[in-house]
């Protein structure tokens, strides 16, 4: 599938610091699109989805969770002997 081009209007300001940068616009306009897109379909989600995706999540990093979960048991919270409460 090929790219629609789109023309969009920008603060000169902003494309002269973008330059000097050394900001690409066509992949940061792309990247603010599609993160845009990604917090639209969150919003349209359903509690249920939502709590799907979460233990989706869980499921994935289930070895990355287990694994603090242990590192805390064995050597605590950080900064754990600083506390005063």
């Amino acid at each position: 599938m090929g790219k629609a081009e789109l023309k969009i209007e920008i603060d000169p300001a902003m494309v002269e610091e973008a330059e000097r940068l050394g900001v690409d616009l066509s992949k940061a306009g792309l990247a603010g699109v599609e993160l845009a897109l990604a917090r639209q379909r969150n919003a349209l989600k359903t509690d249920a989805e939502r709590a799907g995706d979460a233990r989706a999540w869980a499921e994935e990093n289930a070895e990355a969770l287990e694994a603090y979960r242990a590192r805390i048991e064995r050597d605590g919270i950080f900064g754990e002997d600083f506390r005063t409460w």
